[in-house]
């Protein structure tokens, strides 16, 4: 019998037990509907390679995409009150908080840091959707203005990088007030003569659009990234209109104005290396005086 168990039975049971199968390795695009495997789609900057479509990226490979060699340094950002109101919905602010500094591993919904980008020194402020919506709080409104000394300091572009449902409503009134602070950290950089670059992801809205990422000296936006201040369906329920194919999308509001650019992901570094050289190698034309007329020009009229 000992044959039987240790050979005939674990042959068996190799032939019908199931295979353990990580659950990570395929992902369905939202798009098109397509199985993409997962390592194919981080190579490809998670870019559908089948129809197009961008998916949101996480900040960290964001930050190394666009910085040279993908080097960078973050900076200490000050930590706010916890949760100033003592708000609470279904569940606590402050444990939602947590929950989301568990998951995430930072403090709250924006990373700053500095670096170089085709050789121009950059900051970027970059939000993390993946932190609550990338909501805006008081966190992130000290994090715009030390982004914006940052960037005067070290005499550098500030890229600020939305991915937002806007404010962060368990803050209140506390995070409206984020909206002034962050034009304050733009005009600081502007009043210095430095580029101030935006760069729209999906999805950017809210009193984020209603604030800083809209005040750029050039916008740039992903291809099909929403942008906008309500939402698509409030605004028509209010107007009692249907809106345009398209509506708040990247491409619509550059038919409109809005937006300068819209750029591939595989083609953003490039165009921000062109940008930036265009914005830091400006030199001041310089005057030509017109030329002084000979001596004797003027004896010579008055004959």
């Amino acid at each position: 019998m000992d044959w039987l168990n240790n050979f005939v039975r674990p042959k068996i049971r190799a032939l019908v037990q199931k295979t353990e199968v990580p659950d990570n390795l395929w992902e369905k695009c939202t798009s098109c509907g397509q199985m993409i495997f997962q390592r194919e789609l981080d190579e490809n900057s998670r870019v559908c390679p089948h129809c197009g479509h961008h998916m949101r990226l996480e900040v960290v490979a964001r930050l190394k995409m666009l910085f040279d060699e993908g080097a960078y340094k973050t900076i200490d950002l000050p930590k706010p009150p916890l949760d100033p109101l003592k708000f609470r919905d279904r569940k606590r602010y402050s444990d939602r908080m947590k929950e989301a500094q568990a998951k995430t591993g930072r403090q709250d919904a924006i990373i700053v840091a500095h670096g170089t980008i085709g050789g121009h020194k950059t900051v970027i402020a970059a939000f993390d959707f993946g932190f609550m919506g990338g909501s805006m709080g008081i966190a992130v409104g000290e994090a715009l203005v030390a982004a914006g000394r940052l960037a005067v300091a070290e005499e550098a572009t500030l890229l600020a990088i939305p991915a937002s449902g806007g404010a962060r409503m368990q803050e209140g009134i506390l995070s409206l007030m984020q909206m002034p602070r962050s034009i304050i950290a733009v005009e600081m950089v502007k009043e210095k003569g430095l580029p101030y670059i935006v760069l729209l992801t999906d999805p950017t809205t809210g009193g984020v659009t209603a604030s800083f990422a809209m005040l750029g000296d050039i916008h740039i936006a992903e291809p099909g990234a929403v942008i906008g201040f309500a939402g698509a369906r409030v605004i028509a329920e209010t107007i009692r209109e249907q809106l345009p194919v398209g509506f708040q999308r990247a491409e619509y509001l550059q038919e409109h104005g809005m937006v300068d650019m819209v750029v591939p992901r595989k083609e953003l570094r490039d165009t921000l290396v062109r940008v930036l050289g265009l914005l830091r190698n400006k030199r001041p034309t310089p005057r030509i005086a017109p030329p002084t007329p000979p001596a004797n020009q003027g004896a010579s009229a008055s004959r």
